[in-house]
Order: C-alpha cells, then structure tokens, then sequence
C-alpha cells in the first residue's frame, strides 16, 4: 500500500497521519499501557505476520472501537480481515480506506479479492474501485488486470522493466497481486508459484513484501526457487 514505509525499509509502525490519530487518543494515567491504542496496532500487526489473521483482525477491530476515527486509515485492517475470511468487513474497510486514500491501486486491488470471495469475479469486476494516478509499477498493469484489461504477461512485462533493486520491488508487487488474483480465480498451483516468487527470489523487507512471506506460511507454502526469469 502507499502508506508503507520506503522501499526495503522493514515496517514498525502507522504511517504518519494515523500516529497523530491514535496518540490523540492516549489513555489517562492510570489504564494499562498494553491498552493503549499504538500498543494495540502493534500487537495487531504482529499477530498478522504470525499468521494469526483473525486474531489479528480482532485486535483491529479493538482498535477500531477505542479510536473510531482511526478507521479509514487502517489498511492494515482490510488485509487481516480478508485473510481471516471475513470478507464483507473487509469489503467495507477498503471502501472506508478509499476515502482518504484514493489514488491506490492495492486498495482497489483487495477490495476485489473480498468481493470475489463473497459473490464472484464478475460482480468483483464490475464493483472495482475507481481509482486516481497511481505512480508504481506496475501498478496500473495490476489493475488493469484486475479490470479484465489485460493479461499476466503484461504485469510481468511491466515489472521487469529497470533493474537492481527497483526491478526486485516490482517484480516482488506483480508476483504479490499475481498469486492473489489467481487464488481468486480458484487456481492454486499458478496462486503458488506467484506468491513463492513474491516470498522468496523477490522477497522484500517491506510491508507488502512480508504480506507474501506470511501468505506462503499461511497456505503452508514454500517460497519459490532461487531468482532466475520473472
């Protein structure tokens, strides 16, 4: 998501605008620290990549009651509850998140796997979020993809544009949405191998990049052979 910290940067907190929602919202001397709404994001987060996504998704939603206006912000959330199989809340949290983060393909990207999950690709098709200029590569292959613009080839084509560490980080994001999308369609031997890709010849130490680490370990995956074509 575009909230995450910079490439290759490991992810240890909110991003900035949640910080100040959640610190506004402290706990009075006195009340247990481990209940304190940042400790509460953290201890969610760290539940997510145990694989532990409805446990995860609980404390989320702990968050959620004790900071209401920190909802909008909480992608972090929509991915627990997708995996946790929640898909109808988690359907909602991306269309909250797009509120206040409308230029992003991920978001629009997930928001279909839920609505795929609860009423099919078609019906995730046509309820694709509309979204604004999404820089990234490759990004606008991703979602094109997800449109029925396009083929995985041409995320793949995208993405292997450049080279060193920024090709690794694109090619780590196309095989990412690659896995997720044909988990989507039910097929999951191409599902695997995608994401084994994402977690391993291209893992990054990013937030999204350890969302493919803790997909393979969920699934009870390996990670995918030594870096060779995309």
């Amino acid at each position: 998501m575009t909230t995450e910290m910079p490439r290759g940067a490991r992810f240890l907190g909110p991003s900035l605008l949640l910080a100040v929602v959640i610190c506004l919202a402290m706990p009075p001397l006195g009340r247990a620290a481990d209940d304190s709404p940042p400790e509460m994001f953290r201890e969610a987060v760290a539940l997510f990549f145990e694989a532990k996504p409805n446990e995860s998704a609980r404390t989320f939603d702990k968050l959620v009651v004790a900071v209401p206006a920190a909802e909008p912000q909480l992608w972090q959330r929509g991915l627990a509850l997708y995996y946790a199989e929640r898909y109808a809340d988690g359907r909602r949290q991306f269309e909250v998140h797009r509120t206040v983060n409308p230029a992003d393909v991920e978001n629009a990207a997930w928001h279909f796997l839920c609505v795929a999950r609860l009423e099919g690709r078609k019906a995730a098709r046509e309820a694709l979020l509309p979204v604004g200029r999404d820089a990234r590569v490759p990004m606008q292959e991703i979602l094109d993809l997800y449109a029925d613009r396009c083929d995985p080839d041409a995320v793949l084509t995208a993405a292997s544009r450049g080279d060193g560490e920024d090709r690794r980080n694109q090619l780590c994001y196309a095989h990412l949405y690659l896995g997720l999308y044909f988990e989507a369609l039910d097929d999951a031997a191409r599902a695997r191998d995608h994401i084994g890709k994402a977690a391993g010849p291209f893992a990054m130490d990013h937030y999204m990049g350890r969302v493919a680490v803790m997909h393979a370990r969920l699934r009870g995956w390996d990670a995918g052979p030594a870096a060779g074509s995309p």
